[in-house]
């Protein structure tokens, strides 16, 4: 054994397996039965080969550690303690408590150490083929004959379930095609889920599904440190396929009367069958969250000569810098996501009298930011052509190609925004991904989780309503942009023209905290003219006063967004002989409601009841805008298959309809 001894490896894994016992045990709550599993590859992984930095968590050239599985969370929790991360014994203690830095499953920017928020099974699989992606973008942008800075593995551990989840199949048949070699991912093959035995709904052969991925597949005891220690020196000499590990384990190994069942899966064991499990693993049976002295010197080895590994690599890159210049200032602007001040002087100029949709709109925007930010990269779920994502002038990357800027995820919308993530949290990337609006359906899990971990991804949403015609309803968003903004954190922007879609790219580039959603039209749209309207910057703000028919009191507010703007307007204009009308364009609820309240009732005067909102798609949310006194112009059902036109005029979505619907909310008549 080239690393630690079996000895001294035992005595790590069964300390992982006593703290996961009693941290679940104190808890009343958890899973204890994968750490416990997996337990004796984690303890060869992390003392033997995974190169990560305790003092340093953000080191650029760290090894990624995926905890797919994360309902495995106190095994994580347990490496992170032993390894000298800011997490002391007393948040073990209180694992799973209100409060903890030790939550139920691992999360991002919450617990040091973890590199993404997994649980939702399946989405660290996804993750860690992003974070594997970058690495190699980066690595052929960066690397040079004298040094590398960037060269680096994505380690997973994954069990039954994520492999049973769709985006696994997705996100592994990606990067199986792409060669990603230096992605290794070791599968708890248990054999047991909540139910009971995989055998209930499973029976896959992993070998030959993974072989059909381009993998290389490595089958192993989990319980033996020599074939542990073969299969990732085999996997790290892989040059043309990525790796998986197939660990034939015991669920709960260690405990004498749960071991391989379904009970050990999520349930502690009990006070009785903890103590029995301590002394069958020669544990001081009465001791809690017990660690001998001799795993805290294995681990503070370990953690000095990781010390001594990133010092050499600063001392290295110090070096590379003095004498690679431009790629130096690169590598600021690739990690640090720097915007130049002039960044909005590369937007494109759009003649007014020109009608453009605004998925072309932002196509010519995204050339000129493309320039502007080299750390741009993006792509699209098959629909390049359609969403107007190409970035001209830039390779595609591709298997063994990956100095380009366009990444084809193929049809897999939801590995596609997992991939994002994960290329979003490994760093050096600023990425944005594209598809129809319907099928953000697909990607949902992975942009909830992107809210959550505050990921400053960016999505294009085309095609966005029953304005894509013949398509037909299966191809027309009808609820989803209410489906979007009821995620915390997502910020959903729909420009009403084609100079607002340029602000609309501006303010989601300068969305650090979060990810942003722009919904962009098929059909054209008339370029609203700014010598006679606001500046389209006032986008920023979420909403704001287009056009208003006289001086005083408002009589009436039309509430439009994206390809309903233009049609306010042209509504208001005849309103407007009759009243004090204004439009008000929204393109983006959450931009609005960040605004001070002096603002929102500047642009939305709380003395004029008179609202009508108007968007193709459903009502759900507008009256938080209209009030009691106001009136929605929305979609009811689904939409249908059609010339565009006349389905405008089949919903109502037509001057005529709208002046009618102005004055019926004038005279008192609401709907």
């Amino acid at each position: 054994m080239r690393n630690v001894n079996a000895s001294d490896l035992s005595l790590v894994a069964n300390t992982i397996r006593g703290l996961a016992m009693d941290g679940v045990q104190r808890a009343n709550s958890g899973h204890p039965g994968q750490p416990m599993g997996m337990a004796d590859v984690a303890a060869v992984l992390w003392l033997g080969y995974l190169n990560h930095c305790p003092a340093k968590p953000d080191w650029e050239n760290r090894d990624r550690f995926v905890l797919s599985a994360g309902h495995g969370s106190m095994l994580l929790y347990s490496l992170l303690h032993l390894a000298g991360y800011d997490l002391p014994m007393e948040e073990l203690i209180k694992f799973r408590q209100t409060g903890s830095r030790t939550p139920g499953h691992p999360e991002f920017g919450h617990t040091p150490g973890v590199e993404t928020t997994t649980g939702p099974l399946g989405q660290g699989c996804g993750n860690a083929v992003g974070m594997a992606l970058a690495e190699r973008m980066l690595a052929d942008q960066f690397n040079t004959s004298d040094f590398r800075p960037i060269d680096h593995y994505t380690y997973v551990i994954c069990g039954d379930g994520d492999l049973m989840e769709g985006i696994s199949h997705e996100a592994f048949s990606m990067a199986g095609h792409l060669k990603l070699n230096k992605l290794i991912v070791f599968f708890d093959s248990n054999n047991i889920t909540i139910e009971g035995s995989t055998s209930l709904a499973c029976s896959d052969d992993f070998k030959k599904r993974f072989q059909g991925y381009n993998w290389n597949v490595i089958e192993i005891d989990a319980h033996d440190y020599e074939q542990i220690e073969k299969a990732i020196r085999k996997a790290k000499r892989s040059k043309e396929k990525p790796t998986i590990v197939i660990c034939n384990s015991h669920i709960g190994k260690g405990s004498p009367n749960k071991v391989d069942t379904a009970k050990v899966h999520g349930e502690p064991l009990g006070e009785d069958e903890v103590k029995l499990t301590k002394l069958n693993l020669d544990l001081p049976a009465d001791t809690h969250f017990y660690v001998p002295d001799k795993v805290r010197e294995l681990f503070d080895a370990r953690y000095n000569k990781m010390v001594r590994l990133v010092s050499k690599w600063k001392r290295q890159f110090q070096k590379y810098s003095a004498m690679h210049v431009v790629k130096a200032e690169l590598w600021k602007r690739h990690f640090e996501d720097v915007l130049p001040d002039d960044l909005a002087e590369h937007l494109p100029e759009f003649e007014v009298g020109k009608a453009l949709a605004t998925r072309s709109a932002s196509g010519k925007v995204i050339q000129g930011m493309a320039k502007a930010l080299p750390q741009l990269v993006g792509g699209s779920a098959d629909l390049a052509p359609s969403t107007k994502t190409l970035i001209e002038d830039a390779e595609s990357v591709g298997p063994g190609a990956f100095e380009g800027r366009n990444l084809h995820f193929g049809i897999r919308e939801h590995a596609m925004c997992s991939l994002m993530n994960g290329m979003a949290l490994h760093g050096g990337f600023r990425v944005f991904g594209a598809t129809f609006f319907v099928f953000s359906d697909y990607c949902r899990p992975a942009l909830r989780l992107a809210a959550l971990m505050g990921l400053p991804v960016i999505y294009i949403f085309t095609h966005d309503s029953f304005f894509v015609g013949e398509d037909g309803p299966t191809h027309q968003p009808v609820e989803q942009a209410a489906a979007l903004r009821c995620i915390p954190n997502m910020t959903v922007i729909r420009p009403g023209d084609p100079t607002e879609t340029g602000m609309a790219w501006m303010a989601a580039l300068e969305n650090k905290t979060g990810p942003t959603a722009l919904l962009l039209t098929r059909q054209n749209l008339d370029v609203i003219d700014r010598s006679k309207y606001p500046c389209a910057s006032n986008l920023k703000k979420g909403a704001y006063t287009l056009w208003q028919s006289g001086e005083g009191r408002v009589d009436l507010v039309l509430i439009a967004t994206g390809s309903e703007v233009n049609l306010a307007l042209a509504a208001a204009k005849r309103l407007g002989k009759e009243c004090n009308v204004r439009v008000v364009s929204m393109p983006s609820w959450e931009l609005f409601d960040a605004q001070p309240p002096s603002y929102k009732d500047e642009v939305l005067p709380p003395g004029c009841k008179e609202r009508l909102a108007i968007e193709a798609g459903c009502a759900q949310g507008w009256d938080k805008y209209v009030g009691d006194h106001g009136g929605i112009l929305a979609m009811a059902g689904f939409g249908a298959s059609g010339p565009y036109k006349e389905l405008a005029e089949k919903y109502g979505y037509t001057v005529d309809n709208v002046v009618k619907r102005g004055k019926e909310i004038l005279r008192g008549h609401h709907h």
